[in-house]
């Protein structure tokens, strides 16, 4: 196999693999059923996914980041002093 085939079988192996990865992060981010995600009201680290600033769970950098949010079971985030349901 010449080098250029092989270049050409690297990239495609990378794209499948990148596909995968994508199609894997978005049912991630998917609702639990039954929970809703609660914004302002989570502890540094104890995020539940990916903000603006990052893109995964347990990155939050500071207590009550109002961006940040995690799951919660639903109703019980309008409880909560500070917390926000992110549509």
């Amino acid at each position: 196999m010449s080098d250029q085939n092989k270049t050409k079988a690297s990239t495609a192996i990378a794209g499948v693999l990148a596909l995968g990865m994508m199609a894997s992060a978005g049912s991630a981010l998917a609702a639990k059923p039954g929970f809703e995600k609660c914004q302002g009201v989570v502890k540094a680290g104890m995020n539940d996914c990916g903000t603006s600033s990052h893109s995964c769970a347990g990155q939050a950098s500071k207590d009550g980041d109002p961006e940040e949010w995690v799951y919660v079971p639903t109703g019980t985030c309008a409880k909560i002093v500070g917390g926000k349901v992110k549509g």
